[in-house]
């Protein structure tokens, strides 16, 4: 429950953060949108804040805002910008992207309505029992498994995309 005061600042965390993740997609300079980014990750923090997950919000700032951050910029600056701007986008790209838009859409629709329409009370709440470093372990080994090892391959690719992109031709 948000105290008196806090919903202006919900509202405005949340703006900011859906305007710069926008910027972060429609900014054709790659630094622009790292930087956006990093305002996004530090926006979505402060609503973790909100929310009473310091632990999180400490987690956003440090992994995401900190480490990702710094990987982006290293690939930034190892690509070749004038020559990636060249490449121009083929229709089967964009028909690409628009497939796995529609997958994420869906995916993202079946999550939001097993959250909100499943039967509460199954689960002791964890959180709120145990500490707040503890209550996520517990959450995220048992009802966010399969998010969690989805994200790890996510990141994992991410990062061998990172590392055939800076390699040099030899």
């Amino acid at each position: 429950m948000l105290a008196y005061g806090q919903p202006i600042v919900f509202y405005t965390l949340a703006l900011i953060t859906v305007i710069s993740a926008i910027l972060v997609v429609s900014r054709r300079n790659a630094v622009h949108s790292a930087i956006f980014l990093i305002l996004t990750f530090f926006c979505v923090a402060g609503l973790y804040i909100l929310l009473h997950a310091e632990f999180l919000a400490a987690v956003q700032v440090l992994v995401y805002a900190g480490g990702i951050m710094v990987l982006f910029v290293f690939v930034i600056m190892l690509v070749n910008v004038e020559e990636a701007a060249a490449v121009k986008a083929t229709h089967r790209q964009a028909t690409f992207g628009i497939g796995i838009a529609l997958l994420m859409f869906i995916f993202l629709a079946v999550v939001v309505y097993k959250g909100v329409f499943r039967e509460f009370g199954k689960l002791p709440d964890v959180g709120a029992t145990l500490g707040h470093t503890e209550g996520v372990g517990w959450r995220l080994f048992l009802d966010y498994l399969l998010p969690f090892e989805i994200l790890s391959m996510l990141l994992l690719i991410a990062m061998v995309g990172a590392i055939v992109l800076s390699k040099k031709d030899v």
